[in-house]
């Protein structure tokens, strides 16, 4: 796992953030138990509509949850929080190339930063834990892997890219409650984009992801695939904008919202 320290589910997201704030690190999946964690993308004005673009033509990789005015470092999700400071890791992008990997990227604000929060996957995973679907990468104190795929998103403006998406192993009795608890959550990615064989999504080797930690499956684990909030990173990657701000990947933003506001039934 990238960090070395334990998750703590009981604790508040208050308390979460402001643990990061002073320099914990640790992927975030099974911590704030029952609090939405969300994806950052931090891009200068002048490419913020050909990101809000990207968004609202690939939902299912990019479900918006907020988007700041330029230079803002707050948000309505969790008011008295700083973006700048409360994720646990984050990554600098320059013309398309990762320069660092820091704690807190005060010293790289800059006032022109338009910031996306965007749903996660680890929100819907206490539900599909309460279904009896196993988690084995918290089971195996893992970031959840990551697969960047050979399915291209929607072009917007000048961002293109292909679609991330985030494999859970799955047994057989699991996979309709899988299907279902993460399909009443569309705000965070909803349902699977595929489950089984991953060389339709071109995905060479489980074991080898792209983002996060490989997993151990199981016997007669089935592979479900979620798309992922990792993709504007693989845009800004393919589209090399002169500065991007993101979380580093599984290392997410802790809100105060609750997990079951985005429950749709």
């Amino acid at each position: 796992m990238n960090g070395t320290e334990a998750r703590t589910a009981s604790w508040s997201p208050r308390r979460t953030r402001a643990h990061f704030r002073a320099g914990g690190c640790a992927p975030t999946a099974g911590w704030a138990d029952g609090r939405t964690q969300a994806n950052l993308v931090s891009v200068p004005a002048d490419w913020a509509y050909d990101m809000l673009l990207f968004c609202q033509r690939n939902p299912k990789s990019c479900p918006v949850l907020d988007v700041t005015d330029a230079g803002s470092w707050t948000t309505v999700l969790a008011p008295g929080a700083d973006l700048r400071t409360d994720l646990p890791r984050y990554r600098v992008w320059r013309d398309g190339e990762l320069t660092a990997e820091p704690t807190d990227v005060v010293a790289h604000w800059r006032d022109d930063l338009v910031s996306f929060l965007i749903g996660c996957s680890f929100t819907f995973e206490r539900a599909l834990s309460r279904a009896g679907v196993p988690l084995r990468h918290i089971e195996q104190n893992k970031n959840v892997p990551m697969y960047v795929t050979t399915r291209a998103c929607r072009d917007a403006g000048r961002l293109h890219g292909p679609m991330v998406v985030s494999m859970r192993p799955v047994p057989p009795y699991a996979l309709e409650a899988a299907i279902r608890e993460s399909s009443l959550m569309p705000a965070v990615h909803g349902s699977p984009v595929h489950m089984g064989l991953p060389d339709v999504l071109g995905i060479a080797d489980l074991a080898a992801p792209d983002f996060g930690d490989p997993v151990a499956s199981e016997p007669g684990d089935t592979p479900v695939f979620w798309a992922c909030g990792v993709t504007p990173q693989a845009a800004v990657m393919a589209s090399r904008p002169p500065f991007a701000l993101t979380h580093a990947p599984g290392h997410m933003f802790v809100t105060d919202v609750r997990d079951a506001q985005h429950r749709v039934l």
